[in-house]
């Protein structure tokens, strides 16, 4: 099994209720794709954060393979809402990938 974590830093013009209304849209967008992309195990979304976190979403995944991660990438439920809900408002990405 393979595990994908991301972490984002939205945009600084972002802030208050439309910053809140961004992550929330980011949560429904990536944790709706639970069920609709082959290989994705588990997907959860955590947008509630310390004053000490320098990022304002994490991405939390399970796949089932390498090739299941590769193909999620590419998937076009998934790259609708990577256009429509995170990159639009997202400055810093980070992202760690490894076997469990």
């Amino acid at each position: 099994m393979v595990k994908h974590v991301i972490l984002w830093k939205l945009k600084d013009e972002l802030a208050g209720e439309e910053k809140e209304q961004v992550k929330a849209g980011i949560k429904k967008g990536l944790e709706g794709l639970a069920g609709q992309i082959p290989g994705l195990i588990e997907v959860k979304v955590r947008t509630e954060c310390l004053p000490s976190s320098t990022a304002d979403v994490m991405l939390d995944t399970t796949f089932d393979s390498v090739e299941s991660l590769k193909g999620y990438a590419v998937h076009p439920k998934h790259v609708a809402v990577a256009d429509s809900k995170v990159r639009p408002y997202t400055a810093v990405r980070s992202c760690m990938d490894y076997e469990i």
